[in-house]
């Protein structure tokens, strides 16, 4: 069936449908797979072993073989992994993560533990499986990357035929160092492992600050000091972006029709949402997401809704877009987008013509009073509030 002809909730069903087949279909191939395993019939088909046999055979990528050989090795030893590879409670990825740590004793316990969990969140589950040691702390410099290749300062000229001018290759191109990725992941309960890549000015203030902390951290423990640098610099985003204070002042409320929203607003917003957003669908699910939030009005700024407790909720940019997408029409969402980015540009670009140092005119007091009575042109979605 072509899934264009298909109305919203017809498509919506479909894929539900077609998820719980794929579901089944995995469960299924995995238990064919633990008996061909413990057949051995992969020998007669000319493959070494079950792997050469899912990849060679079956087409399956590597990544695709390995984890179904660990879930079928899984399932001969305890069946329920299928019936919760099915029922989608767990996935491949689980059961690999924790085939090596299941036995007769603790399986039904772990594998309910795992159920509907993320890669993550598993990982922290084995880490109270395997608590590993602490990891020393460590700086140290990353190796200059070298290209294999002769720089053309030191190549030797060459001459393709006898009378041509001298050829110098061209300076070849090199490597782009490897590019390491951030690791956060549970060692321990309570214990992570964090590595990143820091620039040579990150280093020298870890330095600097290791030696200005010497009479509260003597061993200059960096993971004590990025605790204490965490803590200070969320306490000025929630100062910043938050407006969280220990003595918040009496506020003088908005001027109706005023499309600023009040400090007061957005601490008791915040802590009433749980810093999440607050989207719900349908179904009577809420949305997870925690990162490039923005205040929201429920009833629309531009049909009259006043920047109350009441009338503010916290959305995620996505679902801020898509409840304007509902209230003003596709089209006239694209419109509202399309104007504010001319303005936006417009901003950005006044901002960066301004000379080095220079600061806007201050305007009067009367005239700042007369300003925030204004509406302003941008949209709910300009109103950024961003933790990621």
């Amino acid at each position: 069936m072509n899934p264009k002809k298909l109305s919203n909730a017809e498509l919506l069903d479909r894929v539900k449908a077609l998820a719980a087949s794929e579901r089944a279909a995995t469960s299924a191939l995995v238990s064919h797979l633990a008996e061909l395993d413990q057949r051995r019939l992969y020998l007669a088909e000319g493959c070494s072993s079950l792997f050469t046999y899912c990849t060679q055979v079956l087409h399956l990528s590597e990544h695709a073989a390995y984890g179904r050989i660990e879930a079928a090795r899984a399932a001969r030893r305890f069946p329920i992994v299928l019936e919760k590879l099915e029922d989608g409670s767990v996935n491949l990825t689980t059961v690999t993560l924790l085939a090596a740590f299941l036995t007769t004793e603790n399986h039904q316990r772990i594998l309910g533990a795992a159920s509907h969990k993320s890669r993550r969140q598993v990982e922290e589950i084995l880490a109270h499986l395997r608590p590993q040691p602490p990891i020393p702390a460590s700086v140290r410099r990353l190796p200059t990357p070298r290209s294999s290749e002769v720089s053309a300062e030191h190549a030797p000229a060459t001459r393709s035929e006898p009378g041509s001018p001298m050829v110098t290759p061209a300076p070849p191109i090199a490597a782009p160092p490897p590019q390491s990725r951030p690791v956060v992941c549970a060692q321990a309960p309570q214990r992570y492992k964090v590595q990143f890549t820091a620039t040579a000015a990150t280093v020298e203030k870890l330095r600097r600050a290791q030696a200005l902390l010497r009479h509260q951290i003597p061993d200059g423990d960096p993971a004590a000091i990025f605790d204490l640098a965490l803590t200070a610099l969320l306490q000025n985003l929630a100062k910043r972006k938050l407006a969280a204070t220990d003595r918040p002042r009496e506020s003088r409320g908005t001027a109706s029709g005023s499309r600023h929203i009040p400090a007061a607003v957005k601490r008791t917003v915040w802590s009433r949402d749980g810093g999440r957003c607050a989207f719900v669908s349908q179904s009577g699910r809420q949305c997870t997401e925690v990162g490039f939030l923005e205040f929201h009005h429920v009833t629309p700024y531009a049909a009259g809704g006043e920047a109350s407790v009441e009338n503010i909720q916290l959305r995620c940019r996505v679902h801020n877009g898509h409840e304007a997408d509902l209230y003003l029409g596709l089209q006239g969402a694209r419109e509202k987008r399309a104007v504010y980015s001319v303005v936006r540009r417009r901003v950005v670009t006044r901002t960066r013509s301004r000379p080095s140092g220079q600061r806007p005119a201050r305007r009067s007091r009367s005239s700042r009073r007369r300003r925030s009575g204004r509406t302003a042109a941008a949209p709910d979605e300009a109103t950024t509030f961003d933790i990621s």
